[in-house]
């Protein structure tokens, strides 16, 4: 299976592209690292992948077709900032299993206790609601992981726990990763190939 985004442009006023016929691909079991400056484009580009943004040229499909948007989006895409991809108003155990049931597995894996899911958003830290994205995200329908920034915020322990997890779980399911960083040693580390927006961004 392979997650692919053809010709891809953006940009938020005509004449001044982020983007400019960008082409990237993704296959299942893949860890994909993606590097570029801050502004680059990045963070866009993880949107249009994953169906947040719409109003960009291009193509993004999976083995060809179009993803459907009427179902569960199995191209799962975790940001830098958790607390902004939650509802403060829903308990954690809510929160957690909108789209779908957690394992008791994924939530040990991730280190989610279980005094955690009848608290609100606003009682944990941001790495532990990082944690709650991250195994939300990785359900049994998901086939690709877009992580954008996702360990920026946190320690270097914390941030080692939470890799060493997500590669575990994606090569058990066959997810493809998308690893999204400024931090090359991060990426060197954790990635089978590198790319640079640069090289791939003609904006």
């Amino acid at each position: 299976m392979r997650l692919k985004g053809e010709d891809i442009s953006f940009g938020y006023k005509k004449n001044n592209l982020i983007l400019n016929e960008v082409n990237i691909s993704l296959k299942s079991g893949e860890v994909l690292g993606l590097i570029g400056d801050s502004g680059s484009g990045k963070s866009t580009l993880c949107k249009i992948l994953s169906g947040y943004e719409n109003m960009y040229q291009g193509n993004v499909t999976i083995d060809g077709k179009k993803i459907p948007l009427n179902r569960y989006n199995p191209v799962q895409l975790v940001f830098q900032h958790p607390e902004k991809a939650v509802n403060p108003k829903w308990k954690m155990k809510d929160i957690l299993n909108e789209g779908h049931e957690v394992s008791n597995k994924i939530l040990g894996s991730f280190g989610i206790k279980q005094a955690w899911l009848n608290r609100w958003p606003n009682e944990l830290s941001g790495g532990e609601l990082q944690r709650f994205a991250l195994a939300r995200a990785l359900g049994p329908q998901t086939k690709f992981l877009i992580a954008d920034e996702i360990t920026t915020m946190v320690d270097a322990i914390t941030q080692a726990q939470i890799w060493s997890t997500i590669i575990d779980i994606s090569e058990e399911q066959n997810i493809g990763v998308l690893v999204v960083s400024h931090e090359k040693k991060l990426i060197d580390k954790l990635c089978h190939e590198v790319i640079y927006l640069d090289d791939i961004n003609t904006a």
